[in-house]
């Protein structure tokens, strides 16, 4: 492996994890990261729910930031659809030195989940800091990139730093709401050359930390499954509920979801999970551990599947997962109803097109009285990106340096990220490791959500770091 210049790298992240020792631990902080902290406070108490915020403002404050650091206004991009004016977000290009090396791209959304303030134990959107963590709606899910990406962009303007490639950030909207305007498929669609780039660096990677706080895995994400929805339904004439009828609109529909929910599809690999089960179950030492092993070196080990299988996320890992999210029905309660109706929630395994898994379905259901329709908006479904050394050697690298004797392992993701959009125009786009949480969750998405202070510092000076490599690649 080609040397990235690791010695300071290296004395840099032993100074950096010897400093945050342990969760809850008083820690001291470089004047660096006061700053960055409070350009990160700034962002996630920006309130950028779909309901009551606006991402065209938190776009707006970062591009302050950028200015007031010196970032030239023509390099700094703000959009906004007119139809969604509070949906805008921001590009930031840093020049590089070559004319022939292509840039590389770095996005983060900056919407979020939304959060009721009875509900939560601290104001959602007021950060705050405790006991080793920050508390705020967005801090983990996704205003810690968000943030850490803009202070790069800063750190290099500052320093007056001279990559080779262009180096370039996008801070989008939209992506929590599926249906809702989402800035990295706008751009994808109507700004392609101002993101062009060689491949790009989105959220879904990471680690996880056991109950001391102690990092014990690094993933960066390589390809993920689709998003799709439809919707099932039944009808026929009803009538009075004194008369009952053989062909019962909820009945019918009952028996199309129990066929849904007997079916298995078929287990699936390609080379990101293969690479996984192998490299991931290597480093578990159980019974769960050999069963993922042996089924990266033989798919069609019953055995090891059935062990696998156990674990609900390695069970969908391997294959196309479809379930009933939602059911409606009928219009009085004396009435046969005349309608019924079901959503079910599909992530396809990628290889496979939204129509063909809509088809499959039909063919599950095997009742033409069963309508099945795809329900917008589509997402794209790109194959996973290659497993490319030039992106995971550099990461590999880090993640020794920065973790020693933690493995990096390539993951492929069961829900979706904004990569979909860029992947699916040829911008291969991959989930990073630095930063960490728990395996509880750390209330992404629900209360209380948290970062450990120390996952958000040294995770800023990795993707940091990881950035100047990738940037300095011929």
């Amino acid at each position: 492996m080609r040397d990235f210049g690791t010695g300071a790298i290296a004395g840099l992240a032993a100074t950096m994890l010897a400093a945050f020792p342990v969760v809850g631990q008083a820690q001291e902080i470089r004047p660096d990261q006061r700053e960055f902290v409070s350009l990160f406070k700034e962002l996630v108490e920006t309130n950028t729910t779909l309901s009551s915020g606006s991402c065209t403002l938190a776009a707006e404050r970062m591009a302050a930031r950028l200015k007031a650091a010196g970032v030239p206004d023509s390099q700094i991009t703000l959009f906004a659809d007119p139809a969604h004016p509070k949906d805008g977000g921001l590009v930031a290009v840093y020049p590089g030195t070559s004319r022939m090396l292509k840039p590389i791209l770095a996005i983060a959304h900056i919407d979020v989940v939304e959060a009721k303030r009875e509900d939560w134990q601290r104001d959602p959107f007021t950060m705050v800091e405790e006991n080793g963590y920050f508390y705020a709606r967005g801090v983990a899910d996704d205003k810690a990139m968000a943030a850490v990406l803009v202070d790069t962009v800063i750190r290099f303007q500052k320093a007056g730093y001279k990559p080779k490639r262009t180096f370039k950030i996008a801070l989008t909207c939209g992506e929590e709401t599926n249906g809702a305007f989402n800035g990295a498929e706008w751009l994808a669609a109507n700004k392609r050359d101002l993101i062009d780039a060689e491949f790009a660096l989105n959220e879904g990677g990471g680690g996880s930390s056991d109950a001391d706080g102690k990092v014990v895995e690094q993933n960066i994400q390589v390809g993920e499954k689709t998003f799709a929805t439809y919707r099932l339904e039944t009808r026929n004439p009803g009538g009075h509920s004194s008369v009952p009828r053989p062909d019962n609109a909820i009945y019918q529909l009952m028996h199309a979801l129990q066929k849904l929910e007997a079916h298995e599809f078929p287990l699936e690999m390609n080379d990101t999970t293969r690479t996984y089960f192998r490299e991931g179950g290597k480093g578990r030492g159980d019974e769960l551990g050999a069963a993922m092993v042996a089924l990266a070196a033989n798919p069609a080990d019953a055995a090891a599947e059935a062990v696998v299988n156990e674990n609900a996320f390695l069970h969908s890992n391997l294959r196309t997962t479809c379930v009933a999210t939602m059911l409606d029905a009928g219009h009085a309660r004396n009435a046969l109803a005349q309608r019924a109706g079901a959503y079910v929630n599909c992530r396809i395994f990628p290889g496979h097109s939204v129509e063909a898994i809509q088809a499959e379905l039909a063919a599950i259901v095997a009742d033409p009285g069963v309508e099945i329709t795809v329900l917008p908006p589509k997402r794209p479904a790109p194959p996973a990106p290659p497993l490319d050394p030039k992106v995971l050697g550099p990461a590999e690298a880090l993640v020794e340096q920065y973790f020693p004797g933690v493995p990096l392992v390539p993951v492929m993701s069961n829900g979706y990220t904004d990569s979909t959009f860029l992947t699916a125009v040829g911008i291969p786009s991959y989930g990073m490791p630095g930063m960490w949480g728990s395996d509880e969750g750390d209330g992404v998405h629900g209360l209380n959500e948290r970062i450990q202070t120390r996952s958000l510092y040294v995770g800023r000076d990795f993707l940091y770091d990881l950035i100047k490599v990738y940037a300095n690649q011929k």
